[in-house]
């Protein structure tokens, strides 16, 4: 009898957990988990601001200044090579190039179009007409485009250690 009722009880417990659909292990499911699709890092997407508010903080920001920052953008561009990185749309005409942090992950490259959320440091950089060059290759630019490249410019850069695509 001792041990119909300890079955019971072991019952109602696994019946009670599952009800609620939460693990048993007694951590939370993150909200994050069913609405989007995530690489690197996982995030909540609570607090993300807009691309347009980004692009204030950013033309706030000098050459030596970071932010962490967590915000939501259109893809505009992805690295066709293994999709090591992408540029979002700010505003403006404005975009960032986001690089993901140590390489640790990469994204998929049928990323353009779609809304993002990335999580990391946002920063101002100089990039070198070599680099500049690098990547318009790696994004599939023609050879007449990537030819015009011929000035050092100041671009809005983000190191993400997360990104949540939105399903």
């Amino acid at each position: 009898m001792k041990l119909f009722n300890i079955l019971i009880v072991t019952f109602m417990v696994f019946s009670t957990c599952l009800a609620q659909n939460k693990p048993l292990d007694g951590t939370k499911t993150p909200l994050t988990k069913e609405r989007y699709e995530y690489f690197g890092t996982q995030f909540a997407d609570s607090n993300a601001i807009n691309s347009g508010k980004m692009l204030e903080n950013y033309e706030k920001m000098s050459r030596t200044d970071t932010l962490v920052s967590k915000f939501s953008g259109l893809v505009t561009e992805v690295c066709m090579a293994k999709g090591c990185w992408m540029k979002l749309r700010m505003g403006n005409g404005e975009e960032t190039m986001v690089k993901f942090k140590d390489y640790g992950f990469f994204v998929p490259q049928e990323l353009v179009g779609k809304e993002v959320i990335v999580n990391g440091l946002a920063f101002v950089e100089e990039m070198s007409v070599k680099d500049q060059r690098h990547f318009a290759s790696d994004g599939g630019r023609s050879e007449e485009e990537i030819a015009r490249i011929k000035q050092v410019r100041k671009k809005y850069a983000f190191e993400a250690d997360g990104v949540l695509i939105k399903n």
